[in-house]
């Protein structure tokens, strides 16, 4: 019960295994690329209102924003480079995964 992968052959294993492997190499970097060029057209934004805040509450409202918008985005890349790691890590165990007799 607790060894569900014992019971999966390695061509079952592979046909499950190798086209997800094969999206997440084409998508994560895809997305990387997306997010960081959104991300940076929406700080620049995000600084340009925060230059033209002429009101002090209107100067800690878009400052605060910035700040978030720049927390989210560092965010979003770790997360996606922590995928990517992972990924390389689990396509390791599978290449290297030794199938029961």
């Amino acid at each position: 019960m607790f060894n569900i992968i014992a019971q999966i052959s390695e061509k079952d294993l592979n046909q499950i295994v190798k086209p997800l492997l094969d999206v997440l190499g084409v998508v994560v970097p895809v997305l990387l690329g997306v997010i960081g060029s959104l991300g940076a057209i929406w700080v620049i934004f995000l600084g340009v209102k925060y230059a033209k805040a002429e009101d002090p509450q209107e100067h800690e409202k878009a400052r605060n924003s910035l700040k978030n918008a720049i927390i989210g985005f560092v965010l979003i890349f770790v997360l996606l480079i922590a995928l990517q790691f992972a990924v390389t890590i689990f396509t390791d165990w599978y290449k290297n995964y030794e199938f029961p007799a």
